[in-house]
């Protein structure tokens, strides 16, 4: 007798069909549990909205989630009962929201930068001066690809960034040289994984059975490689990944301590510079939203509340009293 597949094998075919990100599946599936845990293993066809808006406020009240990740464990339930169960729920009113607050983020300056910059050798630095250079996210910049570099015209191909979209940014003039020094290094060891039939490099959704080749041929090969083979988390089969976020993460977290940076920089915070120093050089805002990817205009003018012009480029009065003094002492003195 076949049995029927569990509650989670349904979800998480339902995810691939509608071809969400591999993180977004793990995340749902792991707010799927959360939610049958929480009532006590109960189908989630014998709850509703009631216990829905129990959960979600048992996290914000008890378990002190922000905002963010209330609103994720909201959109897994949703996707739960509207793609896996065929359930409809009722508008949510009873469920208590987690607190949204507005910060504003850490933006090193242009010297503080160079010195992180400074303390990275070999890939961590030039993942890192991309990220600073062409304001990519960690994940863009390490799924890079061959075929996404134009060198000639400077820019960057960035694929399925964050939302599914593409978009162009620049490639640093700076970074020409020791890019094209990388790819030769990656090309004498991409040959010589091809003569030792190594399995070839991930390659997204349905395009592996398209081309069956994509995973060996050069332009398809990881700019970042990851050094070792791992599991094919569709296929199951070993092919090779990108380089893991967390290497370049520790490289840059050393990198900000041994720099003396006393603000709590990261990687991301290399993409707040490169949007912040922009608009401080004087490009349109509106260029630095498409460079950035940005859907909301709104998103990209927090960086005008961190530029290097004071708060809101107001000039304080007391500024502006020492300047009226020293310019009536200096009259004086001229008398």
């Amino acid at each position: 007798m076949q049995t029927q597949p569990g509650l989670l094998a349904v979800a998480r075919e339902r995810m691939r069909t509608r071809h969400l990100a591999l993180r977004t599946e793990q995340a749902y599936l792991h707010w799927l549990r959360r939610y049958v845990a929480f009532h006590e293993r109960r189908h989630p066809r014998e709850l509703g909205a009631p216990e829905v808006e129990q959960f979600l406020t048992h996290l914000a009240v008890h378990r002190k989630v922000s905002a963010a990740t209330q609103n994720q464990a909201l959109q897994a339930l949703l996707f739960l009962y509207r793609h896996v169960l065929e359930i409809e729920l009722p508008w949510l009113n009873e469920v208590t929201r987690a607190a949204h607050p507005k910060r504003l983020p850490v933006v090193l300056d242009r010297t503080e930068v160079h010195a992180l910059l400074s303390q990275l050798r070999d890939t961590p630095w030039l993942v890192a001066s991309l990220l600073y250079g062409s304001g990519l996210r960690l994940t863009e910049g390490l799924r890079l690809r061959v075929k996404d570099l134009a060198l000639e015209r400077g820019e960057l191909i960035i694929r399925e960034g964050k939302g599914g979209k593409d978009r162009v940014t620049m490639l640093p003039g700076a970074l020409d040289t020791q890019v094209r020094a990388h790819l030769g290094r990656l090309r004498s060891w991409y040959e010589d994984e091809r003569r030792r039939q190594q399995p070839g490099v991930t390659v997204p959704f349905a395009l592996a059975r398209k081309y069956p080749h994509a995973a060996t041929q050069w332009g398809w090969q990881y700019l970042f490689p990851s050094a070792l083979l791992c599991r094919d988390p569709y296929s199951g089969l070993p092919v090779r990944h990108h380089l893991h976020e967390k290497v370049v993460q520790r490289a840059v977290q050393a990198a900000v301590r041994r720099a003396g940076i006393s603000r709590p920089a990261s990687c991301h915070t290399l993409r707040h510079c490169f949007a912040t120093h922009l608009l401080e050089d004087g490009y349109d805002i509106r260029t630095v939203q498409e460079l950035l990817g940005h859907s909301d205009l709104k998103t990209t003018m927090i960086y005008t509340h961190v530029m290097a012009k004071g708060a809101r480029g107001v000039r304080s009065p007391l500024d502006h009293r020492e300047d009226t003094c020293g310019t009536t002492r200096s009259a004086r003195e001229n008398l």
